[in-house]
């Protein structure tokens, strides 16, 4: 019996809100992330390959072009970044707790002494999520 393999990917997002006057920011949540994706899949590999991408381990090459291809979600501009493939969940944490102790670790450099402690709680917390996802 043939054990069925999954493909994670990290991604990292950029939300540009400058200049647009929007009232209300933009929350990413699972459903509005993968909605903007089945949509970008749809329209650029059309129902079928919605379909193929769904079911096949191969087929992660066009999750990945689609989700470069997303500019939006709803009407705040975004873009995406992929950090990592991985066949594990644990690899994949381990590689976005290593991008966003680097990323901190630089802040921190930049900003010096400017650095509030509630910010360093807030990513003690962001990094207990990650350290916390499945494995």
């Amino acid at each position: 019996m043939v054990h069925f393999k999954n493909r994670y990917m990290v991604m990292e997002a950029f939300i540009d809100t400058a200049g647009k006057g929007q009232s209300d920011p933009l929350i990413l949540t699972q459903l509005n992330v993968t909605k903007a994706i089945r949509d970008s899949i749809q329209i650029n590999f059309g129902e079928c390959g919605l379909a193929a991408c769904l079911g096949s381990l191969q087929d992660h090459q066009k999750v990945w072009a689609a989700i470069t291809m997303v500019r939006s979600i709803g009407k705040i501009p975004v873009s995406f970044n992929l950090r990592d493939v991985s066949g594990s969940i644990r690899a994949c944490k381990k590689a976005a707790l290593e991008c966003e102790e680097a990323k901190f670790e630089y802040y921190k450099l930049a900003a010096g002494d400017r650095i509030t402690p509630k910010f360093v709680e807030t990513m003690e917390s962001c990094f207990n999520k990650i350290k916390g996802l499945e494995s």
